[in-house]
């Protein structure tokens, strides 16, 4: 929907819940409309002549670089942290343009957005959020890369570059998850191997695996058939259980997965996380997006798997209990 669609009709913006802000050269609002009791916790009327870092509850450095993009007149699309109030930090989305030559944002507070929203809303978001954060990731890395390449550092500087490089990975699979979850593209199955599938995702998350001498066992039963998957969407998603799974461990641990065919001709595979104990009150949203965080989890690792298991004709359950920690379930159609 356009900026200037929207700035017309300042209604949709209260049933949106959404705010339009303009502001002047010297960066103080000169207009704002929409639900900002909301989204800004101000009404209208308080904030204009008000500073924007101050409305924006941002930096003044971060509200010249987004008046930046907005005078570019392109639509750019920006994500903050607002420090409003006394409590947690709002994330805002930020929609920036020029508004009959004003800098405008149109934003919308990314926590009320996702309060009950549906899965499609959700996962368009997410895909939307994974392309905006992959290009400077990529930058970031290639920086690193560079630097790794000089054989002068120090041995301090080389383990920053260590952790830094660690680090770059947890989230290029982080984004992978969103990207994943925001798909809506029909699956491309074809037979695998259960245990190839294993420890083809293993290996892609070996260094850190490594780092934490953990071993993943398969036990594998005789003659359990292959399965139909999409591998290259689903090894992702369950490289990052296997790691959530072993970050709670003990250096040293072994992560358990035992393979199996069920009487129904289908193919489980179980996966154990003895430290993984889920509260009661979080057992009804153990595969919500944000809402779990088994081991250290991200909180999408759980329902992105799932979401890739039922597109793929599959499924995962969970149960827990304080002898067996939680234990995975995953089916596959054989």
């Amino acid at each position: 929907m356009a900026i200037r669609y929207l700035s017309h009709l300042p209604m949709n913006l209260h049933l949106l819940q959404a705010v339009q802000i303009s502001w002047s050269p010297s960066l103080r609002v000169t207009r704002a409309g929409g639900d900002c009791e909301t989204v800004l916790h101000r009404p209208a009327s308080e904030l204009k002549d008000r500073p924007l870092h101050v409305v924006l509850g941002t930096t003044p450095e971060k509200v010249r670089q987004l008046d930046a993009l907005a005078r570019e007149g392109h639509q750019a699309v920006e994500f903050l942290y607002a420090a409003l109030g006394s409590g947690d930090p709002v994330p805002l989305r930020l929609t920036l343009t020029l508004e009959e030559g004003e800098a405008t944002a149109v934003g919308v507070n990314l926590s009320t957005l996702l309060e009950g929203a549906p899965p499609v809303q959700l996962s368009g978001l997410a895909s939307q959020m994974s392309h905006e954060f992959r290009n400077p990731l990529s930058s970031v890395k290639m920086a690193v890369q560079t630097l790794a390449r000089n054989t002068g550092l120090s041995e301090r500087d080389q383990r920053r570059l260590t952790i830094a490089n660690r680090e770059i990975r947890t989230l290029e699979r982080m984004l992978w998850q969103l990207s994943e979850y925001g798909r809506g593209t029909t699956p491309n199955l074809e037979q695998h191997a259960p245990r190839t599938l294993v420890q083809e995702a293993m290996a892609m998350v070996a260094p850190e695996l490594t780092e934490r001498r953990v071993e993943v066992r398969v036990d594998e039963a005789p003659d359990v058939p292959k399965v139909r998957v999409d591998a290259g969407r689903l090894r992702p998603v369950l490289a990052q259980v296997l790691l959530n799974v072993a970050m709670g461990l003990t250096e040293g641990g072994n992560v358990e997965v035992a393979i199996r065919a069920d009487p129904e001709g289908r193919v489980v595979m179980v996966l154990k996380e003895p430290a993984g104990l889920l509260p009661e009150e979080q057992r009804d949203s153990l595969f919500k997006p944000y809402e779990c965080h088994l081991a250290r989890g991200a909180g999408l690792s759980l329902a992105a798997l799932r979401r890739v298991l039922q597109h793929q004709g599959g499924d995962v359950s969970a149960e827990t209990g304080p002898e067996t920690g939680t234990v995975f379930t995953l089916t596959f159609a054989a």
